[in-house]
């Protein structure tokens, strides 16, 4: 009898590469199972695809929208773009099976690149809650102050700086992959307690009270702008003003929870790693909570088309195939 059981949990098992010895066990899920973990991941990555890309060619196409909080918005939407088409896919085929079918160089390669977007993604929302900060408290110089090439210069920091952060974090991951690999079909990531504080105060503890200071400074002077503005009496040029405050401060609400979501996406995923002792993905929960952060790539989008009226001009124009128009890249989208 035990024996037949025996011969039976053999038979169940499934291996990544039946024909390669000490090749790693697939998960034991029904295919059916299978299949819809695939509908519902290639779902979720195909519209983090969609939704970052109108938000890419809505800025890119539209003249009306190249400011500099919109470049910075634009590089925001890029690193979530790269973590829908590239992340989310492979991380999915990981999830499912338990398996990396894609060799030891890609295995090198994929942890830099995911580390990489999400980096800039994190410091893309710091230099958005900087900005905001300047326009809220100090808007009649914020035009001569922060300008398009400025941003731009900024922009290509945050890349850079994520780039050579991710390579100094992976650096054993990179030249030596294979030296936490206990069968064939594996890519696991293993960091350093040391590297790990250092990744955890980089990318959680200072940007988190960055933001989180910058916001309540913002929060601050919005209230003692909207306390000035009740309690004078103001002429038409006032008013001019104090809608254009308004606007600013409407403006760092909705990146404010943008940047609420994206810091309590990342907590959970920091929880586990430590607790985990610094394997990533080296349990189905910390693979879940790695997934609930990709997933505020899709988030930001949907945020946008809520309290952004120009996301949702410019998403109609895109859907009805205006934007091939003579000139339509001069349309107006903010009244």
């Amino acid at each position: 009898m035990d024996n037949r059981l025996t011969v039976e949990e053999n038979q169940q098992i499934q291996y990544c590469f039946p024909l390669q010895n000490l090749s790693c066990m697939k998960a034991l899920r029904t295919r059916g199972e299978n299949i819809m973990m695939y509908i519902f991941f290639a779902s979720l990555s195909v519209l983090t695809v969609f939704l970052n890309l109108l938000v890419i060619i809505s800025i890119s196409h539209f003249k009306q929208l190249h400011t500099p909080t919109n470049f910075l918005i634009l590089s925001l939407a890029v690193s979530d773009l790269t973590v829908g088409f590239f992340v989310m896919p492979l991380e999915s085929i990981r999830l499912i099976e338990n398996c990396w079918y894609f060799g030891d160089v890609f295995c090198s390669i994929y942890p830099l690149i995911g580390y990489t977007v999400i980096s800039v993604s994190l410091g893309n929302m710091v230099f958005i809650s900087i900005d905001r900060y300047i326009a809220v408290s100090d808007p009649l110089r914020y035009t001569s102050f922060v300008t398009k090439g400025k941003t731009l210069i900024c922009i290509f920091i945050c890349w850079s700086c994520s780039l050579m952060y991710s390579v100094c974090i992976l650096f054993n991951h990179l030249f030596y992959p294979e030296t936490h690999v206990t069968c064939y079909g594996e890519c696991v990531l293993v960091n350093s307690f040391s590297w790990l504080f250092i990744d955890l105060f980089c990318s959680l503890i200072a940007p988190c009270f960055v933001v989180c200071s910058l916001y309540m400074r913002i929060f601050c002077v919005a209230r003692r702008q909207a306390n000035v503005i009740k309690s004078v009496k103001v002429n038409l040029k006032s008013n001019d003003d104090g809608v254009a405050s308004k606007s600013e401060r409407k403006a760092a609400k909705t990146l404010g929870i943008v940047v609420a979501i994206y810091m309590l996406s990342w907590v959970p995923y920091y929880i586990s790693i430590l607790v985990e002792g610094g394997m990533n993905s080296a349990s189905t929960l910390t693979s879940f909570f790695a997934w609930v952060m990709n997933m505020n790539s899709c988030v930001n989008p949907i945020i946008y088309a809520l309290f952004y009226p120009w996301f949702r001009v410019s998403v109609k124009h895109l859907l009805t195939l205006k934007i091939f128009e003579p000139s339509s890249s001069y349309l107006t989208l903010l009244s």
